[in-house]
């Protein structure tokens, strides 16, 4: 008698839970998504960036570019085109490696066999860098 009773209560419980999800209006969790991550620096993408990220993420850090830009910094150049997507963190060391002595970006982007913009992911990566 135990097991079915047991039974039977989850099963209420859980046709509780079915109602009450079809009755109440779902809450968005994407504010609380954002506060999660604010602290790690992790900042949303522009629609027109959201639009253009197929074309930005092509990178296979080949390395053309830094030899093409004639310059490794902080960061080579190839990872600049991934760490804003993939590696948070060295998204200040990325942003390091464009700033000051600045690397002939269009030269590095012509060299890419992939295409990857990097004047555009430059771009990004300031701004989601910017405090």
């Amino acid at each position: 008698m135990g097991r079915t009773d047991s039974l039977a209560k989850l099963a209420f419980a859980y046709g509780v839970h079915l109602a009450r999800r079809r009755l109440s209006r779902p809450r968005s969790q994407l504010d609380d998504l954002f506060d999660t991550y604010a602290t790690d620096g992790i900042r949303v993408l522009q629609p027109a960036e959201r639009e253009r990220h197929p074309h930005l993420v092509g990178c296979i850090n080949c390395g053309l570019c830094a030899l093409a830009a004639g310059r490794i910094g902080q960061t080579r150049l190839p990872d600049l085109a991934s760490s804003y997507m993939r590696l948070y963190a060295r998204l200040g060391e990325a942003s390091s490696d464009i700033e000051g002595d600045a690397p002939d970006l269009e030269a590095a982007a012509s060299a890419c066999p992939v295409g990857v913009p990097l004047v555009e992911v430059a771009a990004i990566v300031r701004r989601m860098t910017a405090g």
